[in-house]
């Protein structure tokens, strides 16, 4: 898989994520302008975290006009489209389960390729993937959900694990990626469907 299909990915992920900032602001009654920055938050804001700490600059979620056009269709899909959107169960889970995995890959991948360091590549994909979710939800007053018990961020982790162990053992560049995806969103929709969450003896 070559670079412009990572890029095509981190736009999914980008919708994704957006999707699920734009209906955490319906639910919270915020305007059009609110839903926009909700959206823009939860969509790139783990992004712009993680090419910052790549010295990536300008980060894409601000330099190239291809996310500003997902947020932009996110929040008019989900303004739209809401009373569609609704029927879902736990749409705003469900697409954050989606971006997270997305996410965790594009993050892993790019970490691998400007920095070469297996420890990087792992603790970026994770923040690359759960930092909009966090600005998301400190945005609009929740506690995040990396701080809460359920399966998150190790979701997120395990899809960059994934992802780095294709890089690094020659897997299909055209597989793995799909194949992290699918890991980090088939243990998050898991642990959801069945309550799965980390011990807690306090």
């Amino acid at each position: 898989m070559d670079q412009h299909w990572y890029v095509f990915v981190d736009l999914m992920g980008t919708f994704a994520f957006g999707i699920s900032g734009a209906l955490a602001g319906r639910e919270k009654r915020l305007d059009p302008f609110g839903v926009f920055v909700a959206t823009y938050a939860t969509a790139c804001g783990g992004g712009i975290i993680r090419d910052l700490c790549l010295g990536s600059l300008p980060p894409v979620g601000m330099s190239d006009w291809r996310y500003l056009a997902c947020v932009v269709l996110a929040s008019a899909v989900t303004m739209w489209m809401h009373p569609l959107l609704a029927h879902l169960r736990h749409p705003i889970v469900w697409f954050d389960s989606l971006g997270l995995g997305l996410f965790a890959v594009v993050g892993a991948q790019k970490s691998m390729q400007l920095a070469n360091n297996v420890e990087v590549a792992l603790v970026l994909g994770v923040i690359g993937a759960v930092g909009g979710g966090v600005l998301r939800d400190v945005l609009l007053n929740r506690v995040p959900i990396i701080l809460q018990k359920e399966i998150y961020a190790l979701a997120a982790l395990a899809g960059a694990v994934v992802q780095v162990s294709g890089h690094w053992m020659g897997w299909s560049p055209a597989l793995t990626p799909w194949a992290a995806v699918s890991t980090c969103f088939v243990i998050r929709s898991l642990a959801l469907r069945y309550s799965w969450s980390l011990p807690r003896k306090w």
